[in-house]
Parts: structure tokens; sequence; C-alpha cells
């Protein structure tokens, strides 16, 4: 059963698309993806992991679905801009093509949580590749070649999300820093409810719970201007720690604004 805060993420996934005039087919592949029984549970047994026996912040549908939704959100901007994306510079496909494994890659990006932390991004690569193949294949049929390359490029997104790895498309740069974006304190509720003897990594969750908002908008010099909104300086550790290090090594950093502001003072441009 799908929350509330799950179906309203699909309904803002599906309206987001809509306004992209994504083909039919691509929609209803998109439909099947988040509404997929064994995806559902995966993501659910990820959060269980991450969150009650590892004492981390969300990694679960709620998550899964926001980084697509911010995914999308910076594809839309980049598009509006005039910057082509990797499989269209190439032409090996379209825009709609890369949206389809910018949205697979963070779907499913986190399914690795579901063995540990270590080597999750690798782990999630192998679980995502047969439920990517159900999805392509409806989206795209017959067509084997396009079916490789939608594949192989969200499988990049999802192996190089982390930041650790090199990663060489704007799709996976995107997917990248679509992951980075959710850090807001409803991330981190339940992980503090619960109330865990401190342990080391704890400052992402004390961090994370100081992050009031993240926008993603239109840049003044940049296509994309991501602004992060904090009650406590706490919060600097999120944006220094995990998402400018998830920027700095993105494809997509040269068509990106940073800026974190505290309460009331003057933004802080980082990039």
């Amino acid at each position: 059963m799908r929350s509330r805060k799950e179906q309203a993420l699909d309904n803002k996934i599906t309206a987001s698309l809509k306004s992209l005039n994504m083909s039919a087919r691509a929609m209803a592949g998109i439909k099947t993806l988040l509404e997929d029984d064994e995806i559902q549970a995966m993501q659910e047994y990820a959060n269980t992991v991450s969150i009650v026996r590892l004492g981390f912040n969300d990694h679960g549908p709620v998550h899964m679905r926001t980084v697509v939704l911010n995914a999308i959100k910076i594809a839309e901007l980049l598009c509006s801009a005039g910057i082509k994306t990797s499989l269209e510079k190439e032409d090996c496909g379209n825009f709609e093509d890369s949206l389809i494994a910018i949205i697979l890659a963070s779907m499913l990006h986190d399914l690795g949580m579901t063995i540990g932390r270590q080597d999750h991004e690798i782990h999630s690569a192998y679980l995502a590749y047969p439920i990517m193949d159900r999805i392509l294949t409806q989206i795209y049929q017959k067509n084997i070649q396009k079916r490789i390359i939608v594949r192989s490029l969200a499988l990049e997104g999802i192996s190089g999300h982390m930041g650790n790895r090199v990663i060489n498309s704007l799709e996976a740069g995107i997917v990248q820093v679509a992951d980075g974006c959710d850090m807001t304190k409803g991330r981190a509720r339940i992980p503090i409810i619960l109330n865990y003897a401190p342990r080391a990594g704890h400052i992402h969750q004390f961090s994370a719970n100081t992050i009031e908002e993240v926008k993603i908008t239109a840049g003044k010099e940049k296509p994309v201007m991501i602004k992060v909104s904090m009650s406590s300086e706490a919060g600097l550790f999120q944006v220094e720690e995990v998402l400018l290090a998830k920027i700095d090594s993105s494809t997509a950093k040269p068509h990106i604004e940073l800026y974190a502001q505290v309460n009331d003072n003057p933004p802080r441009q980082y990039i």
C-alpha cells in the first residue's frame, strides 16, 4: 500500500511529464514503474535496512520518488536553456530517451540498500537490471538498440549517484545532483525519533534536520539554481559535504548555481 506522500509524489511526477509532452507509450511505462509491486517492496525494505538496522536517513520510496522529481526539474531547466543531453549530442536518442533513463536511474538508485550501505550503488545496478528490462521492453517494444542505449545510461546513473565514480554522461550527472538535493528535515525525521545512541555518521541526520527547503529553479547566470534554506548553520555540513561534493563531481556542474541561506541572513553562493 502506497502512502499518501508517495501517491502525491507520483501525481507530481506524472503532471511534470505531461507538461513535457512525453509520448503515451513512455507515460504508460513510467506509470508501470511507479506502480510496480516488486519495486515498492524493494524500496520499503531498503528503508527498513537504512533506518532501522543502520540508523541512516530515508532511502525508501519517498526518497527515490523525490529524486525522480528533482531530476525531472533539472533536466527540464537544462532543456529549456538549450543544453543538449549526451544522447542528443551523440545522435543516439532524443530528450525523451534521456529523460526515461534519468527517471529509471532515479527511481531505482537505492535498491542496493536492501543489502547494505557498502557498495550499495553497485548492488542497486544489478538489482535494477531485470526491472529496467521489463519497463524498457514495454516502452520500446522491438527496438532492441534503443533499449540497450537507455538501459546502459540508466545503469551509469545508478552506479555513479554517490559521486565516488567517474561518470561521463550529462544524464548521470543530473541523477547525481538530484539525489544530493533530497536533504530536507523530513528525510531525517524517523531516525531522529528512534533516538539511537550516538554513532559515526549521525551528523548527517542532525544537519539534515535543519534544512527547511531545497528549491530548484532557473538560475540568474546559469540554467539551474539550487537554493538551500536552513534554520541553523549545522545545515551547512549537509550542503558542503554532501550536495556540493556531488555537484563538484557531476557533469552537470557547469550549468548549476548553488546558494545556502541560514534563516534571514544573506544567501551564501558556492558556485
